[in-house]
């Protein structure tokens, strides 16, 4: 019996020639915007690290603490009402959804997230109007809290980051 050799990863690709290509990227600048941070009530633990690395990351990229509201709401379910009122107030640049859903026993988990992010990405749509998803669907609470504790892997933190780096590109789509 012959042994087979592994296969030998391929070389990698040498980033592409952009020449004078025109270059929309996020830039981590939010001094002009305004934003809404929508959190949920359950889990406070949990959300109370999330709103903090979204908060943190906001300021450290020049959002003024006067155009940054802290919006609550009951649970997971009801983020994309509060969402779209907030989006349709016209009063905020981007929205960054913050929330956490733990798999229990029943089927409850299915639900609530996935309506909850078919429900952000409709009003991230239907507004035209960054809406990150910054809501953990996990399966215990120590992924949970390792997901919101402060440092590189706050999911806050990068749900903040993305609304402030997509509200980049989109103006810059609209230059």
């Amino acid at each position: 019996m012959r042994k087979s050799k592994s296969p030998r990863k391929p070389a990698p690709a040498a980033p592409p020639d952009t020449g004078a290509i025109r270059r929309l990227e996020g830039r981590l600048n939010a001094g002009f915007a305004r934003f809404a941070v929508v959190a949920t009530q359950w889990y406070d633990e949990i959300l109370d690290g999330l709103i903090a690395g979204a908060l943190q990351t906001l300021r450290a990229a020049g959002a003024e603490t006067r155009n940054i509201t802290l919006i609550r709401v009951p649970g997971a379910f009801e983020l994309p009402l509060a969402l779209e009122h907030a989006a349709a107030s016209g009063k905020y640049d981007a929205l960054i959804a913050l929330g956490c859903v733990i798999r229990g026993g029943t089927p409850h988990f299915e639900y609530v997230a996935g309506e909850c992010a078919r429900g952000v990405a409709q009003v991230m749509l239907s507004y035209r109007l960054p809406v990150t998803f910054g809501v953990l669907t996990t399966d215990n609470l120590k992924q949970a809290r390792e997901r919101s504790r402060a440092g590189r892997d706050n999911k806050g933190r990068e749900a903040a980051e993305a609304a402030i780096r997509m509200l980049s590109v989109l103006r810059q789509l609209n230059d």
